[in-house]
């Protein structure tokens, strides 16, 4: 089983290849240090399994991903990393991440957990699953008018006030008013805990 570690630290991705080498079906193909290194050793190398970081430059993990798995759909792509907030566990499954494991995991499980994956198994951290499955009692998207929804869902998507201005057609001042009716409607501070609440939701 060839794997390509993906970390904007030398340091972890020289550790994590010498403990997971340890494994005898694991062979570590190749090393990258951010997200389109990754694009470039999956053509060169043709991992099986991706272990992905999130937060690198140039090029984050998240849309390493979503470029990898357009050329390559049956690669397994298993996020790695610090980060356990739900948006960036949603938007990795999104992507098509199968699993989602955090640094903190011991490597002996981390074996185990790309064996499921292979073995097409979606492998999610205790902790990460318990991000996505508590419920929020919260139920207020229902009151937003269809404009407030889709200006909703484009910040969940990360994009900037120009961003769905150009995309909605809509001036630049005009989303920000609504984006402030939005918080007001729903009793929060502001766009990221909206983009936390609206992927809470489940409705994309």
């Amino acid at each position: 089983m060839k794997i390509l570690i993906v970390d904007d630290d030398p340091l972890v991705r020289q550790s994590l290849k010498l403990l997971l080498e340890k494994e005898s079906d694991i062979e570590v193909s190749g090393l990258a240090a951010d997200g389109q290194e990754a694009i470039d050793q999956c053509e060169k190398m043709r991992p099986d399994v991706v272990l992905m970081d999130i937060r690198m430059p140039n090029m984050d993990g998240i849309e390493s991903t979503k470029q990898l798995k357009q050329q390559w759909q049956k690669l397994q792509i298993m996020m790695l990393t610090t980060f356990k907030d739900e948006q960036n566990i949603r938007l990795a499954i999104k992507a098509g991440a199968e699993g989602y494991l955090l640094k903190s995991t011991p490597v002996e499980n981390m074996a185990q957990q790309i064996r499921a994956l292979m073995a097409g198994s979606s492998v999610l951290d205790a902790d990460v699953l318990q991000q996505i499955m508590e419920p929020d009692v919260r139920d207020n998207l229902d009151e937003l008018t269809e404009r407030e929804n889709d200006i909703a869902a484009a910040i969940a998507q990360g994009l900037s006030n120009k961003e769905i201005s150009e995309q909605l057609y809509l001036s630049v001042g005009t989303v920000r008013n609504t984006l402030s009716v939005i918080l007001d409607k729903l009793e929060l501070r502001d766009r990221t805990q909206l983009a936390i609440y609206y992927w809470k939701r489940g409705d994309n």
